[in-house]
């Protein structure tokens, strides 16, 4: 046997255990990864905020808490108001639900034909035995499961933005870091593709908002037109949701108006339907890819295509990300290389303007070469 042989197989099994160590640690911190990588996104968004509060003399600390604090606030405010509503609404509900199945039961008798007995049916929910009483009790004993949940969730929370309070208080600092172990001509490369970066996550955020903005107004007008309940809270929330909860954001959005419009009236409901539906249509094949392609200078089928690859690589929050990433990706491999001029053909250019055609062009050739030969002759 050759020497070597002994040597391949030590190799080849040490390589095959430091690659199964190497799955197994990455598979542990891939919870701790995303959240870095969501940090990273919301350093980058706030940044330009946190550069233009310290112009105006506020340290680089209060700025970052500031804006952190203002926007968590915020989205408090949004989670609060649309809570306050629907926890009126099901009040309302659990005090009135004879009315509510009384009302339904005659919608769909009436406009469906079918014969269903409301009294029948209003027993059936207030039975101690029945499907509805016993899924209620199954949700109250998961209480506890879900407040650890909930617990997690605002640990996640918390991590996210103690990262991003570092990242962007610290950034200054940490690209003096980076730079300092590469030479000038890579510093350049680093800071370019680092402002790059920040430029296309804040281009995401206002394209993001713009298009929220939008949605806000149509969907106000067009429920107060239908006779939806609290419909500035509704729309807010649909524009908020849909833009920037991705893949699924429309269909959870429109879950809320959709029921409590069906609560006041089950025939409003169907409007609430069709007026959703209509104007994402509208904003998928009009508005958006103009907005996307203004802001974030991306093709609309290069956005699209980007939001599908990240969703199936990270869920919704690769959904998120994959829009700016993708927008710096092209802006970086548009940077790279060398550039020539373009050959145009010219045969699909109008005879007469511009370029000469192909034929003219031959012509004009071969009058120039036909007289240096007669000027060579004399």
């Amino acid at each position: 046997m050759p020497r070597w042989i002994g040597r391949a197989v030590v190799l080849f099994w040490s390589g095959f255990l430091a690659a199964l160590v190497v799955r197994e640690v990455f598979h542990q911190l891939s919870g701790l990864l995303v959240l870095l990588l969501i940090a990273l996104f919301l350093a980058l968004a706030i940044e330009p905020g946190v550069n233009f509060l310290e112009r105006r003399k506020w340290s680089r600390g209060l700025g970052t808490a500031a804006i952190l604090v203002g926007t968590l606030l915020a989205f408090a405010a949004l989670i609060g108001l649309v809570g306050s509503l629907v926890g009126s609404q099901v009040a309302d509900v659990l005090r009135n639900s004879d009315r509510y199945v009384t009302e339904s039961v005659d919608f769909l008798n009436g406009n469906f034909g079918t014969k269903i007995d409301p009294a029948e049916v209003n027993d059936a929910i207030t039975d101690p035995d029945g499907p509805v009483q016993e899924f209620i009790s199954n949700q109250q004993s998961r209480v506890f499961s879900l407040s650890i949940d909930v617990l997690g969730g605002a640990l996640q929370v918390f991590t996210v933005l103690l990262f991003t309070f570092y990242l962007v208080a610290d950034a200054p600092r940490l690209r003096r870091a980076i730079c300092s172990r590469l030479a000038p001509e890579r510093q350049r490369i680093v800071m370019d593709t680092w402002q790059m970066a920040i430029d296309k996550t804040g281009s995401y955020l206002y394209s993001r908002t713009l298009l929220a903005v939008v949605s806000t107004v149509v969907h106000w007008l067009a429920f107060q037109v239908i006779g939806s309940p609290a419909p500035l809270a509704t729309a807010l929330w649909v524009g908020v949701i849909s833009q920037f909860v991705p893949v699924l954001g429309t269909y959870v959005a429109a879950v809320l108006p959709l029921l409590l419009t069906f609560l006041e009236s089950p025939g409003q409901a169907v409007f609430v339907v069709i007026v959703i539906v209509v104007y994402q249509q509208v904003e998928n094949y009009l508005v958006a890819p103009r907005i996307t392609a203004r802001t974030l200078q991306m093709h609309p089928a290069v956005a699209f295509a980007s939001a599908i690859a990240g969703a199936a690589l990270l869920g919704a929050v690769g959904a998120v990300l994959a829009l700016p990433a993708a927008a710096m990706i092209q802006s970086v491999a548009s940077e790279w290389g060398r550039r020539h001029e373009v050959v145009v053909d010219t045969t699909h250019r109008r005879r007469g303007k511009g370029r000469p055609t192909a034929r003219k062009a031959g012509t004009a050739k071969r009058a120039r070469t036909a007289g240096t030969r007669r000027k060579g002759g004399d």
